[in-house]
Formats: structure tokens, C-alpha cells, sequence
């Protein structure tokens, strides 16, 4: 039987100037016996950036920055750093996070190779107008609606100059697997409401005629779409992935739509080691669900979104914001969780 233990809450807000507001959604990496977390941090105003904390174990805080490791310097990150993701592929660390400027949400990168100092690359998903962007998936067969939801949203609201001049198609929970396949990078984005794959040699491809034709052809991109009573709205990325014999296991957030607004759940799903765009199983129900005051009440309620995963002694520790307002903690057997997908693939 499948048996997800809840740890609680991790990290609270601070009095801190950059996160005196809420801190969540953090990225996790083990490095030896340690954990270090990569978590948004929010200020009065809804300005992000990312704070550092290292954990001694999967669970111990021992050490917690008192100022952003990253913070906002560019135009198009003017509002934020949010949400970030990081893996290691060879010597380098890749922190993925979403670049927001007020109105547009784009995925961005930043290296490392030493957890303390971190490279800025570019924006890094496809700057497209919806106007752009619909033209372009015009020419996908059999893909589902809901990929021209938010088109079809803000024109409703009588945003037709922004659709056309300056708001961009919202791409964000990038996600990088921990080695090159194939011998090329692999990264999972989301554009509303599924989750996507791209391959690439080197950063410099990402061009715009890249894009385009990626765009054109997105049917063949996509991993998996929402499709289970607990997705009724969209899913996306969550954790990076995680290798193990019998496939790539993400754990991703699915959001419900009820009565009542959203419900983020985190879930669970299992991919083929060669081939990651095929998509072998996934957890019939949701993995992690908003049970506790605390996952349910706070900036945004009903909120459990993981980004960060690492596994201890056979036990896999999942870190997620819970209700856009603190970092919490839950986990979970491997080998259980494995056979509970494998069982319903």
C-alpha cells in the first residue's frame, strides 16, 4: 500500500526584508549528506527572489541565508524570480526559474558550480504573442482546446492590443533531467495545460525560428496532458526527474477545477528511460492533496505544489509550497511509490 507520510512544515517567512511576506516552492538538490534548498521568497508588494538554506539530512535546517542568492536585475524579471528548479548534468548546475515582469511569465536559467555564485543565461522559452502563438498551433492536428485557454481568456477581457503587441505565452516549471539523452539536454516546460519536452544541443538553438517550428509541430512535443478527474483544469511540472530502472518518475502538480476554485494537488507519473516523451504511467489519484489548515489556508488556498525532490535511504522527500505561503515536506517509499505506477500503468 502506497503510504505518503507528511513531515510539515519546513520554513515560515521572515522578518527579513525579501521575505516578509511568504517563502515557497523551493528547489532541492543533495549534494553528500546535505540538501540544499533554492526556495521563492516573497516581500511585501509581490516581489520575488530566491533565499539559500542547506539542511543537514533531509529534514534538519542548519543554515539559512540572510539576503537572496538571486534577485531581480533585469527588465524582464522586474516583478520576480519565482518558482525555481535545479538540477546537475555533469559539473553544472542548471536553476530554472520564471522570469516575470508584470505581465508576461517566461522561463529562464541561471549555472552554477559551486551552489554560491550563479550565472544569468537568457530567457530560454519561445517569446511568442498569443495572437502569434495560435496562429502557429492552427497547424497541429488533434491537439486538445485547452492549449488556446488563455488565448481565448484574455480576449474575452478586451485585451486584443496586448494580445498582439506585448503579452507573451505564459511557459514556466522548467525542468531539466540529470543527464543529457541522447547526447542532448532535455527539459520539460509548461504551456497551458500539459507538459511539454525539448531537446537541444547547445542554448544558442533556442531562437525564435526554433521555436516557431516547435510551436508548428507541438503535438509531437507534448508528454502528457491532463486527463484525470483530479487534472480537470491543467497540470504542470514539478520535481525534476528521477532516474530509476524502471523509468524516469516525476512528481508534478495537477490542478482541480471545482465549485470552490482550484485545488493543487502533487501527483505522480513514470516515463520511458530512452524515450521520455512517452509517458508509461501515472498515479490514478492524487499523490499529495490539501488536508492540513496550513496547506489550505494562505495567499492562495488549497495549494500543494512540489518543485524540489531528493531521495534519503530509499525514501523519497518531497518539497513543496504549501498554500503560496510556506515550505512543507512529505515522503514517501520509492519502491512503494514505483509499484503503485508500475501497477497502474
Amino acid at each position: 500500500m502506497l503510504t505518503v507520510k507528511k513531515e510539515g512544515i519546513l520554513l515560515e517567512k521572515t522578518r527579513r526584508g525579501f521575505e516578509n511576506e511568504a517563502v515557497f516552492n523551493p528547489a532541492a538538490v543533495r549534494v553528500d549528506d546535505d540538501v540544499h534548498l533554492f526556495y521563492r521568497a516573497v516581500r511585501e508588494g509581490n516581489y520575488s527572489s530566491v533565499g539559500h538554506c542547506k539542511l543537514e539530512g533531509p529534514l534538519k535546517v542548519v543554515e539559512r541565508k540572510k539576503k537572496p542568492i538571486l534577485f531581480p536585475e533585469r527588465k524582464y524579471e522586474a516583478q520576480g524570480i519565482e518558482d525555481p528548479r535545479i538540477t546537475k548534468i555533469e559539473d553544472t548546475y542548471y536553476l530554472t526559474y520564471s522570469a516575470y515582469d508584470r505581465v508576461n511569465v517566461l522561463g529562464a536559467v541561471a549555472t552554477t558550480t559551486n551552489l554560491k555564485t550563479f550565472k544569468k543565461l537568457k530567457i530560454i522559452t519561445p517569446k511568442f504573442t498569443y495572437r502569434e502563438y495560435k496562429h502557429f498551433i492552427e497547424c497541429c492536428n488533434g491537439i486538445s482546446e485547452k492549449y488556446l485557454y488563455h488565448y481565448k481568456i484574455f480576449k474575452e477581457h478586451g485585451l486584443g492590443r496586448e494580445l498582439s503587441r506585448k503579452l507573451y505565452v505564459w511557459d514556466k516549471n522548467l525542468m531539466f533531467f540529470p543527464k543529457k539523452i541522447n547526447g542532448k539536454f532535455a527539459l520539460l516546460h509548461r504551456i497551458h495545460p500539459g507538459i511539454q519536452i525539448v531537446f537541444f544541443d547547445d542554448f544558442r538553438e533556442l531562437t525564435n525560428d526554433f521555436w516557431e517550428d516547435y510551436m508548428m509541430n507541438l503535438e509531437n512535443h507534448i508528454v502528457m496532458d491532463p486527463k484525470l478527474a483530479h487534472e480537470s483544469s491543467h497540470i504542470g511540472g514539478g520535481c525534476p526527474p528521477i532516474e530509476t530502472k524502471e523509468g524516469w518518475v516525476i512528481i508534478y502538480h495537477a490542478a482541480e477545477d471545482t465549485p470552490h476554485g482550484f485545488i493543487y494537488h502533487a501527483s505522480a507519473a513514470l516515463l520511458d528511460l530512452k524515450n521520455p516523451k512517452k509517458e508509461l504511467a501515472r498515479l490514478p489519484h492524487p499523490l499529495i492533496s490539501p488536508t492540513y489548515k496550513w496547506e489550505k489556508e494562505g495567499i492562495v488556498n488549497n495549494i500543494i505544489f512540489p518543485s524540489g525532490a531528493v531521495v534519503f535511504d530509499n525514501k523519497l522527500y518531497i518539497y513543496y509550497g504549501a498554500a503560496d505561503m510556506r515550505v512543507a515536506v512529505a515522503s514517501v517509499n520509492m519502491d512503494e511509490l514505483i509499484k503503485a505506477l508500475v501497477q497502474s500503468k
